[in-house]
């Protein structure tokens, strides 16, 4: 029989024999593999045979129950996602079990239209879960290691940071400039920790639309606001078992600050829409290029906040202040856009480094990499040359560039809003795709821009549509 796309490998266990019945036909009918067992002593032989995607168990059963069988499953299987059955004399016990880590519970006398929703929401959480650690596997090989490239003194500072608090479960926040490779920093605590089988979920405060923020981070449940049509989980709960990294933390709303905190304090999250607790275990590192000091002074953000991620702090320095790696960072750089670069070849010409070591990198190693990626773009054949860099680094005139003024399309009047995205363009040309600069330059907020670049976006997206 032809495999379906979505099957998954089921075992479920009742002690009712209408219900095994029922599951040894229903389950294969909606296109899964199904184990049905009449007990928990069946049901723990069956998992020390063969590993399941879902396990869902009645709580109440003789002998070996429900729970039993659940404590089977995290201790030796624990990616498979677990859905307790009770009745409601037991509804205590299936509230705790949830909070405890069982993916969802159902009351008795359950519809199979109910199992089947659970099985589907399972389905899609593996599913996110797995695209998760395929991306991940793709990132590592792109990038290589997580190593800090370089030898200078102040890089080794951070690299012994790092070691010394990545087998901790300690909260870190992660300084520095924007374009330093604070993300870096929070992949080599990640597979360093405890936790490096587990995923390592990043996300960029800033650039979450204000409204969805706490729906990306929490999850909601279906109808819990317009366009919330299913259940989704959220950071929170693809991060669990693993890391999560919130980058520019200092741009997080106010109000998702203390629901953030109160997480982070009771290891609990609530989906948007739910008043059923869940229970998530993720290691926090957050990291910032603002003053969160200076934002609590102003009542930006939450000083008791601040207190719970600063459990350790690791300063990323500025390029400027480590211009001995440059040469290091140019080799790493070139090889990882031409991997065939023989060992031997020479990189880059000495007065290629002399020019970069005289820059003061605004931007940072970000800054760096795309100035890199411009020279590569002229250069057939390596070493690199000066004339090959950006024009703004090799002291050359640039080409003469159009009047800054808005000018009349041919197909008539500029409008306000595509002056506005005129602006946000040149700005982050200006600044090399630095967006904190450009926002400041602007007068605007990041999240601001994010939103705006976020509208022309869509704007581009519906424009390429087919009419």
């Amino acid at each position: 029989m032809k495999q379906h796309a979505k099957t998954m490998r089921i075992l479920y266990a009742d002690d009712e024999t209408s219900i095994q019945e029922l599951m040894r036909i229903e389950l294969p009918r909606l296109g899964h593999d199904a184990t049905v067992c009449p007990d928990g002593r069946t049901a723990l032989a069956a998992l020390d045979r063969t590993s399941y995607d879902c396990v869902i168990v009645d709580l109440d059963m003789p002998g070996v129950g429900g729970l039993d069988v659940i404590a089977r499953v995290r201790e030796t299987a624990p990616d498979t996602e677990t859905v307790i059955i009770t009745g409601k004399s037991s509804m205590e016990s299936a509230v705790a079990a949830v909070r405890q880590g069982v993916f969802d519970y159902l009351t008795k006398p359950c519809k199979l239209a109910d199992i089947q929703a659970v099985l589907e929401r399972v389905r899609k959480k593996r599913e996110l879960t797995s695209r998760l650690r395929a991306l991940e596997r793709r990132v590592r090989r792109a990038e290589g290691s997580s190593r800090l490239v370089g030898r200078s003194a102040a890089l080794e500072r951070v690299r012994r940071l790092i070691s010394r608090v990545a087998t901790s479960e300690a909260a870190v926040l992660v300084r520095g400039e924007t374009g330093t490779g604070k993300e870096l920093v929070a992949r080599a605590l990640h597979e360093g920790s405890s936790r490096s089988g587990g995923p390592l979920v990043a996300v960029n405060c800033g650039a979450l639309p204000e409204h969805l923020v706490e729906s990306e981070l929490f999850g909601h449940r279906k109808g819990a606001f317009t366009g919330a049509d299913e259940h989704r989980a959220g950071l929170f709960e693809v991060a669990d078992g693993g890391t999560l990294f919130l980058d520019e933390i200092g741009e997080l709303p106010k109000p998702l600050q203390s629901r953030l905190l109160r997480a982070l304090e009771s290891g609990e999250i609530r989906r948007v829409g739910d008043n059923q607790p869940i229970t998530v275990d993720v290691r926090l590192v957050c990291a910032t290029h603002r003053s969160l000091e200076q934002m609590v002074a102003a009542g930006e953000f939450r000083e008791d906040l601040l207190f719970r991620i600063n459990t350790f702090e690791i300063p990323v320095p500025p390029l400027r202040d480590r211009r001995e790696d440059i040469p290091e960072l140019v080799e790493h750089l070139v090889r990882k856009a031409r991997p065939q670069t023989p060992a031997q070849a020479v990189i880059a010409e000495p007065a290629v480094l002399d020019v970069l070591a005289a820059h003061e990198w605004p931007g940072n190693i970000r800054e760096l990499a795309n100035a890199i990626e411009h020279a590569l773009v002229l250069c057939d054949d390596l070493p690199l040359k000066v004339e090959h860099l950006p024009a703004r680094l090799a002291g050359l005139a640039p080409r003469a560039e159009q009047p800054a003024s808005p000018r009349p399309s041919p197909r008539g009047p500029i409008s306000l809003r595509e002056i506005e995205m005129q602006a946000i363009l040149e700005g982050l040309d200006r600044n090399h795709g630095n967006k904190v600069r450009t926002a400041e330059e602007l007068g605007i907020s990041l999240k601001t821009l994010y939103n705006k670049l976020h509208q022309l976006q869509e704007a581009d997206q519906a424009a390429a549509r087919p009419a």
